[in-house]
């Protein structure tokens, strides 16, 4: 079962996050063999969305890097979205979802300069 987390991120920012991976038994989850992907979107039912770049640094650390740069996070606009974060093997055999939740796009009153 997927962790649930809310998100808060900066329009017009950087946004990277860190997602531990752990098992019932509380312990990091092993990730070798494994890569992630996931998405930002208005609704479930979008069919636009955002994604996350993600990387898994340490395999054996159970942490999945998700991040989104300051031009994604600028063309958002403001308001609650959804987004989740899966694990998949390379013939995409095993795909889980490990983190999901909402995510809130707060405005900014700095526009870049043109």
């Amino acid at each position: 079962m997927a962790q649930y987390t809310d998100i808060t991120i900066d329009q017009g920012s950087t946004y990277s996050g860190k997602i531990p991976v752990v098992g019932a038994n509380k312990l990091p989850v092993n990730l070798t063999g494994f890569a992630a992907r996931g998405q930002i979107r208005r609704s479930y039912s979008s069919l636009t969305s955002v994604n996350f770049s993600t990387s898994i640094q340490d395999p054996e650390s159970g942490e999945i890097y998700i991040n989104l740069t300051p031009t994604q996070t600028g063309a958002m606009k403001p308001g609650r979205y959804v987004f989740d974060v899966e694990i998949y093997n390379e013939n995409e055999t095993d795909v889980i979802r490990v983190c999901e939740g909402q995510a809130e796009i707060t405005p900014r009153a700095t526009k870049p300069i043109e």
